[in-house]
């Protein structure tokens, strides 16, 4: 093979070189435009932010978890995750475009605001006065008198306790073995 020689060449090679040139750096800018939003699903941020919103194609599974085989909502639904997190959105503004899209079931979790605040707190407020409540009725139980004997028992006969002890002790050689 002969040495090119790079000092004379024509002015069709040189538009073939610019060419060349200008097609190599479009597909490197077109190929960092879809590996972009690869890369941002692979970071904690993604995982994390997907982590807070359900899959919409029924499955009722966490989207990050979705496990449908060809699941086009949840790689729709990725695609624009990671489109917000490459563009720099807030996890507010993500949220929010969610929401306009599809409602506020797309939480994995109901937001903490409003009524939904009262919901996140009934079953600790539940437990706390069931408690209190098993433990006033334990101290009033307590409190509480004995009883009167009730007619015909063995405390209202009169019997004494010299009879009583005497028919434990007929009792006791009665059962031993």
């Amino acid at each position: 093979m002969r040495p090119v020689d790079m000092t004379k060449t024509t002015p069709r090679e040189n538009s073939i070189r610019v060419f060349l040139l200008t097609a190599v750096l479009l597909f490197t800018a077109a190929a960092t435009l879809f590996i972009l939003p690869a890369r941002a699903q692979k970071t904690d941020h993604a995982k994390q932010l997907g982590g807070k919103f359900m899959c919409m194609c029924g499955c009722n599974q966490i989207l990050t978890q979705c496990n449908h085989v060809g699941c086009q909502t949840s790689a729709a639904m990725l695609k624009e995750l990671d489109q917000g997190i490459a563009r720099g959105d807030s996890d507010d503004l993500i949220g929010q475009n969610f929401v306009q899209e599809f409602g506020i079931k797309v939480f994995s979790e109901p937001p903490k605001t409003g009524f939904n605040r009262v919901a996140w707190m009934i079953p600790g407020v539940s437990l706390a006065i069931g408690a209190l409540l098993v433990v006033l009725v334990i101290r009033s139980w307590r409190r509480s008198p004995a009883p009167a004997p009730a007619e015909g028992s063995v405390a209202a006969r009169g019997i004494s306790p010299e009879q009583l002890d005497r028919a434990r002790k007929l009792a006791d050689r009665e059962t031993e073995d």
